[in-house]
């Protein structure tokens, strides 16, 4: 899921060898346009909308990107019925002589916002043969940011005021109640505010709405990238339209048969299912074998004894006393054993920020533990109130309950608190944290009756690329070939590293990616790829400044 906040708690929400050239050529529908397919579809069938690219606005770090919106059918079922606004943004291929197409993104969630989030990345994401090669379009999917967001309440503020004192997941009985009565309030709310969006919020609605804005580009084919969740909306949208997929790259994969429950697992809750607690729990002893390699010279937890140590020591102590740290600007922030893991987890998802989670570890620990108060200052640098503040950014639930409408419930809410002891015992502190976010979905009465969940054998005959990650918290590394073996003729990459998907952390799978994308050359399976640094290796000031991708 795309990181929440502390005020919005996990449990009740929701990161070479090349075979010979196999085709090249554009896949542009040389002189058709949406006009003339609506009139070839007839009137049973979906208006392929017309896309009016205008400039985003002034602002500098706007001008190289186009905005636009366009609307399509609310409900498949009813193609020329009520519509549904959907924000696109692009950046134009800047060699347009050779254009190939259109290269669709996603960068996870549910309910990460594509617009945004190209216009962070788009410039520096990709390798300068693809943002030749291809105009690179973000689209917030429906139900997210600008496209008709599902909400859960009427404004932000009554959204913040629900959240406020509630931790991030339950530790003890009486917070499982607290949580199960705060699920109850939470879905009643949902299904108020956002009845008719929730109703049609699956991702095989997104794929649908992908397949339009396909052939509104004027593509024959699609050319895809997805990260996360971004890969389940990859092998949705393969499965509804087999014959449409030019080239798919799947970075970071969710496990369909997890995600929908289709292997029979469906009374176990979704956040188990998923196994980001045994994602999570892998991730952080391989943090904390790199941080007693690097030394104190390069993480700060190291100066305190050993890593495993002195960060078990310190969470265990926080069930009990929490503290609060004082920010350079003077804000007071609580840290409770809740708060100390959920920003342990999401503080895994890029390698990049590993020093300044051991040091939010490590100030942490000085401060439960006053006897060693006198043996460093415990001060909270620049840089890691910036990070602690990233941790608090809100995010509103509604748009990240797609899992609520596709993902059956468990139908046994009162068995959540058994599954989160089970899994704390399987994978400590990240199995609780995970295991219960699909708790308010069984309360909400609400399903899209329209979605996909499997089976997952799919049709396509074009070459996909798969790559994993082996330490990566969110889309495990196990779930890598499970999700290869889907396809006819997968390519899978394995990157050694760690975090969650590839996105600035590997030249050799960019490389791959761009080799296969543009010119269609598919690495061999199983190819192996390194990462371009280690986790505490010293970092140009101005990597520290990228974007990390939350989400599954």
């Amino acid at each position: 899921m795309r990181r929440p906040s502390r005020r919005l708690p996990a449990t009740l929400l929701a990161a070479a060898v090349v075979v010979p050239l196999l085709t090249t050529g554009t896949t542009a529908i040389a002189a058709t346009d949406a006009a003339e397919l609506n009139a070839a579809r007839g009137p049973k069938s979906p208006v392929v909308p017309k896309i009016n690219w205008k400039s985003c606005g002034d602002k500098p770090e706007l001008k190289a990107f186009q905005c636009a919106t366009v609307e399509v059918p609310t409900d498949y079922d009813k193609p020329r019925g009520a519509t549904t606004t959907i924000a696109l943004t692009r950046l134009p291929a800047s060699d347009q002589a050779h254009k190939v197409g259109t290269l669709f993104t996603n960068f996870g969630g549910p309910g990460g916002p594509g617009v945004e989030t190209l216009r962070q990345i788009g410039q520096v994401g990709y390798t300068a043969k693809v943002r030749a090669r291809f105009d690179v379009l973000g689209f917030d999917p429906r139900g997210v940011g600008l496209s008709d967001p599902a909400t859960c309440f009427p404004t932000a503020a009554e959204e913040n005021a629900f959240w406020a004192g509630k931790e991030a997941f339950p530790l003890t009985k009486e917070q499982e109640r607290e949580n199960l009565i705060s699920s109850i309030q939470l879905a009643r709310s949902c299904a108020k505010t956002s009845p008719d969006r929730l109703a049609h919020f699956s991702t095989a609605n997104v794929a649908r709405d992908m397949d339009l804005l396909r052939q509104a580009v004027g593509d024959e084919k699609l050319s895809y990238i997805g990260y996360s969740y971004g890969t389940y909306l990859g092998a949705t949208y393969a499965k509804l339209f087999p014959n449409n997929v030019r080239a798919l790259v799947l970075d970071g994969t969710l496990q369909p048969e997890w995600y929908s429950a289709s292997d029979g697992s469906k009374r176990t809750p979704i956040g188990v299912r998923l196994k980001q607690g045994e994602g999570g729990h892998e991730t952080f002893a391989e943090f904390n074998r790199q941080c007693k390699a690097a030394g104190p010279a390069q993480c700060v937890l190291a100066g305190l004894g050993d890593p495993a140590t002195v960060a078990e020591r310190t969470l265990q102590r926080l069930k009990t006393k929490p503290v609060v740290l004082t920010l350079p600007d003077g804000t007071k922030v609580p840290i409770s054993y809740q708060t100390a893991v959920m920003n342990t987890f999401f503080g895994l998802y890029d390698p990049i920020g590993y020093p300044d989670l051991a040091e939010f570890l490590a100030v942490v620990s000085l401060a439960s533990e006053p006897a060693q108060a006198k043996r460093s200052a415990g001060a909270v640098s620049e840089s890691l109130q910036r990070w602690i503040k990233r941790m608090e950014e809100y995010t509103s639930v509604g748009s990240s309950l797609q899992f609520c409408v596709e993902s059956p419930a468990t139908g046994k809410p009162l068995a959540y608190g058994a599954a989160a002891d089970a899994a704390d015992k399987v994978a400590p502190h990240f199995g609780r944290a995970r295991s219960g976010f699909g708790l308010m979905c069984e309360f909400l009465p609400i399903r899209d009756h329209d979605d996909f969940r499997g089976p997952w054998k799919q049709q396509t005959k074009e070459p996909v690329l798969v790559i994993g990650t082996k330490y990566d918290p969110a889309t495990p590394y196990s779930a890598t070939k499970p999700y290869a073996r889907f396809w006819p003729n997968a390519r899978t990459v394995t990157v050694n590293g760690w975090g969650h998907t590839t996105l600035f952390k590997s030249q050799c799978a960019d490389r791959l990616i761009t080799d296969y994308l543009v010119d269609r050359k598919a690495p061999a399976d199983g190819t192996n790829c390194e990462q371009d640094r280690k986790p505490f290796d010293p970092l140009p000031t101005a990597a520290k400044q990228l974007p990390v991708l939350g989400g599954f």
